[in-house]
């Protein structure tokens, strides 16, 4: 790498030739065309030469030594962290050890980021037959407002195509806008954010909220208070207009890791729920044990619900889920990939909004049982591809046995 690269700096900087500075290089003499440049970034300190006085600009350097410019470039406010020198030499400043992202915010205090996902999902079984195709598209803007606090906020897209209209249906919404950060010792998030509760296994999804989370050693302790962001599916609408009238919920969460070991435990209420199998207010209780084996991990949780309509429909208002897991795959990482296998056993007082990719809706109060398998895999940076299968059936009622199969595919690809 020829050091013509430094003077483009210098002169991106707005270098010039009259820009001079004690001769720093006995081989860059003052009658020199690059005399100016270099002397001007010696003077800044971003260019040091070598011990014995030289500046070696014939010398061919290394990728290294180009970072360590660019580093000093990026310390000094010389260039900004959305330059393109960053850019190209982000791995190299990454093993220096370079905090790119936080000088970024002496450069810009907005950072935009985003996905694409293509997903397919269909399913078959005693419930019917669907299927949907449907691309979404999330930017996240995330801001500083100082060294403590940022704000999120995420607008998504959705094209769903269903075979008939090529174009598809598209839908556009500002989905999340939240703060978090820390008073004292405790983290808080408060907005509309999404959130995840019990592994997703009792609910994965938005809410308007405030959470507070605290950490004692390898013991936490949270709460979250607010409302259930999806009013149309979640809670009462009396006029059509996706008003909820009372949904509010509190969750509260305790956990800890001994060794290897986590354990949690967690207690949600959720007032006037009204779900296609159960209505009025939910109380769900969750204790789980996870334990990690290195490349793989097993876990267990046990589910307990209370709720008056699930009661009155004579359904089941606990149960069990079992997790497998090995490896994964890692979206910065080509070739990595993951496995991973769950077993359902779950009443209908103990979901409101399942996080699995199955046909969990189609059944009643009486709640499903089954499994799911699937795996991912990055096929190459940040593209990451996975498959689920789902064969889940009802636990009993007048639908007892009946099944609903559904086959999940999507590719992921993030920048």
């Amino acid at each position: 790498m020829k050091k013509s690269l430094v003077f483009a700096m210098a002169m991106a900087l707005g270098v010039s030739a009259t820009a001079f500075a004690a001769n720093p290089f006995s081989d860059v003499p003052a009658g020199s065309w690059a005399y100016g440049a270099v002397a001007k970034l010696a003077a800044a300190g971003i260019v040091d030469g070598y011990p014995d006085g030289t500046f070696k600009g014939e010398r061919t350097m290394t990728r290294y030594e180009m970072a360590q410019i660019v580093a000093k470039a990026l310390a000094k406010g010389a260039i900004g962290a959305d330059d393109r020198l960053v850019s190209e030499f982000a791995d190299e400043l990454d093993n220096l050890g370079v905090r790119v992202a936080k000088l970024e915010r002496n450069a810009d205090n907005v950072k935009i980021t985003g996905n694409v996902r293509l997903s397919n999902v269909h399913t078959t079984g005693d419930y019917g037959k669907s299927d949907a195709t449907k691309l979404r598209t999330r930017l996240f803007f995330t801001g500083d407002v100082n060294d403590n606090w940022n704000y999120v906020a995420m607008i998504e897209n959705n094209q769903v195509f269903d075979g008939q209209n090529e174009s598809g249906n598209d839908d556009t919404d500002f989905q999340r806008a939240y703060l978090t950060g820390n008073i004292g010792v405790v983290n808080v998030t408060a907005g509309r954010y999404d959130t995840y509760y019990s592994d997703g296994n009792v609910y994965d999804d938005r809410v308007d909220a405030v959470n507070a989370k605290v950490k004692f050693g390898q013991t936490y302790l949270a709460a979250t208070y607010g409302k259930m962001g999806n009013a149309s599916t979640y809670s009462w609408s009396t006029d059509g207009t996706r008003q909820g009238v009372g949904d509010k919920f509190v969750q509260a969460t305790l956990g800890g890791d001994i060794g290897k070991l986590n354990l949690e435990a967690t207690y949600l209420k959720a007032d006037d729920i009204n779900t296609t199998w159960m209505t009025g207010d939910d109380k769900i209780w969750t204790a789980a044990a996870n334990y990690n084996f290195g490349d793989a991990s097993l876990g267990a949780m046990y589910l307990k619900g209370d709720n008056d309509s699930v009661d009155k429909a004579n359904g089941d208002d606990d149960g069990y889920v079992i997790s497998l897991n090995y490896k994964g795959a890692e979206a910065a990482k080509p070739g990595t990939w993951g496995l991973f296998a769950k077993y359902y056993d779950q009443g209908g007082a103990t979901y409101i909004a399942h996080t699995m990719d199955g046909a969990y809706d189609v059944f009643d109060a009486n709640g499903f049982k089954g499994y799911q398998v699937g795996g991912n895999l990055t096929l190459a940076k940040n593209m990451v591809a996975q498959v689920e299968y789902y064969d889940l059936k009802s636990k009993g009622g007048t639908y007892d046995g009946q099944h609903a199969r559904t086959l999940w595919s999507q590719m992921v690809v993030t920048f």
